[in-house]
Formats: structure tokens, sequence, C-alpha cells
């Protein structure tokens, strides 16, 4: 009996070890996936002189479509059979999430300043919890309220550059907000596919959202080539678009579905707030950017609202499973 019981310590042991390593595996997983998605902001803000955004944005997700595509082929019969049925809610939801999303915020980094970028992407689970309290009903509590309001104050600070006579003035960066636009579509995409809930295995369903994102962008890109001079692609835009469609494109997507298999999605969606460190840091090495004291301002009044969100509500949620 002794032995026996040895023997189970032993095992119990190996087995958390064995969970703990992949944990500690699924954590460093999910930590590259949001450093190379912090890559884009800065590759894209980079060639943004000599390559238009849709163009950037259009061959991104094609590119990544076209890589991911192959990785599910088994599951081609699933596919299909979604498609048949609920086809227009795939391009709505993916074209929103993947294409009008990127493409916005790709505009927006014509004007503004990849750090500001970064610290408005912040807002995006904030904005997702006030869509979701009007479109899914989900409950949201008297702090979740308090917190959404200090981070939307902080954000005021960030686009009238800490200097309220510019709000009187209506003086904003067009830039910034393309930005705020893109996170509020990225934030209504993942309300969206929360509600739509389809079935079928999670990377077949990004690579069927990455083609409604190929279908969406594609007229926006066309009239692009119309309009826009920037037609020729340089060596400059060549390495940007190689790094937004592959290491930051069809990598870092794959990663972020790896970490959400393993972690849960909760977990792994916590981490999108160490991109907003990542751009920083990238900026100031790579682009010469300079955190200026608003962005500090408004960036205590955005952390200091997600942690009343992400706290109390975790409080709260205790409270109530213990009840």
């Amino acid at each position: 009996m002794a032995m026996h019981l040895l023997a189970v310590h032993r095992d119990g042991g190996r087995a958390e070890q064995a969970t703990s390593n992949s944990l500690s595996i699924a954590y460093s997983v999910g930590v590259l996936c949001w450093l190379l998605s912090a890559g884009v902001y800065i590759a894209a803000k980079w060639v943004s002189p000599e390559m238009p955004p849709w163009a950037l944005c259009f061959w991104r997700v094609l590119i990544a479509w076209a890589i991911l595509m192959p990785m599910v082929s088994s599951h081609f019969g699933d596919m299909v059979a979604l498609l048949k049925k609920r086809a227009l809610e795939i391009i709505i939801v993916g074209g929103m999430g993947l294409a009008i999303c990127q493409g916005m915020i790709f505009v927006g980094l014509e004007h503004a300043d990849a750090t500001t970028a970064g610290i408005i992407i912040a807002l995006i689970p904030i904005i997702t919890m006030i869509l979701a309290r009007f479109i899914l009903a989900e409950p949201m509590g008297r702090w979740q309220v308090v917190g959404s309001v200090l981070a939307f104050l902080g954000i005021l600070v960030i686009i009238v550059k800490g200097n309220p006579a510019a709000l009187m003035r209506l003086e904003f960066n067009p830039g910034e907000l393309w930005i705020i636009a893109g996170a509020f579509c990225f934030s209504l995409y993942t309300v969206l596919l929360r509600r739509a809930k389809f079935d079928i295995d999670r990377l077949s369903l990004l690579v069927l959202l990455l083609g409604a994102a190929v279908l969406t962008a594609l007229p926006l890109y066309l009239i692009e080539l119309a309009s826009d001079d920037r037609t020729t692609l340089t060596t400059s835009g060549f390495v940007a678009l190689a790094y937004v469609a592959i290491p930051g494109g069809a990598l870092m997507y794959y990663l972020f579905n790896r970490s959400i298999e393993t972690l849960g999605a909760s977990r792994a969606g916590v981490l999108l707030y160490i991109q907003t460190i990542f751009i920083a840091i990238l900026a100031y090495l790579i682009l010469g950017e300079q955190l200026q004291f608003y962005h500090l301002e408004g960036a205590a009044l955005i952390v200091a609202g997600l942690l009343l969100i992400i706290f109390l509500k975790s409080k709260a949620s205790a409270e109530v499973k213990t009840a």
C-alpha cells in the first residue's frame, strides 16, 4: 500500500510538472503571438509613405489565408457545409474583424504614431464588454461602468494630447479617430463571433473568416489602385508586406489559435495588453517615437479602468459562486 501511494504521488508530481510545463509553453506562445502582432503596427507605420493601407490589408489577409488553408484540408467538408448554411454571416463577421478593422487601423497609422495606436487598441476589451451588454445582454456592474468611463477619459486625454482646449476647438488627429473606429470594429467582430457560435474547428473557422476578409478587402483595394499613386511595390513595401503577411499574419494567427486551445479564451485574451508595451518599445527602437506625458496620463487612466473591470468583476464572480 505504501509503495502504491508513493507511486501515485510520483505520478501526480509528474502530471503537475507536465501541466506546469505546458502552461509555460502556452504562455510563451501567447507572448510571442502578441510580439509578432505588435510588429505589424510598426511595419504598417514604417511603410505608410510608400504603400497604401488597403493594399497592405488585402495582401496580408490573402497571403495568410493561402498559407493556412492547407493546414485545414481534413476539415474541408465541414467548412463547405458551414458556408452553405451561413455564408452571409461568415462574410459579415470575417469582413468586419479581419478586413475593415485592419484597414482602418492602417489608414490611421498614416497620420498617427504607432505608440498612440497601441494604447488605443488596449481599449478593445472594454469596448467589447460594452457592446456585449447591448447586443448579448451580458451583465455589466457599477464598477465596470466606472472603469469604462475612466478608460474613455484616458483615450480623450490622448486624442487632445493633454490639452482640453483642443477639445473645445474640435482639434483631433484624424488618424487616431480611424484607429478608434478600427478598435470598435474589432470589438463588434468579437461580440458577433461570440453570438454566432459557429460549430466548427477553430482553425478552420479562422481560415473561413480570412477568406471573407479577402472578399471584403478586394473592392476597397481596387478602388485604392485607381485613386492612389502608391501602387509600385518598393523594397521597403515588399519587406513590410512579407512581415505582416507571414510572421505577423499567418504565424501570428496560428500561434494565437494554439494559445487559446491551451489557456482558454479569457487567459489568452488578457495577454493582449502586452501588445501595447511591445508596440511602445518597438516604436522607440525602430521608428524613433518618444512617449509623451499625455501618453502616460491617458495610459494611466486606461489601466485604472481595466483594473476596476478585471479585478472587481473577478471578485464579484467569486462571491456569486460562493453564495
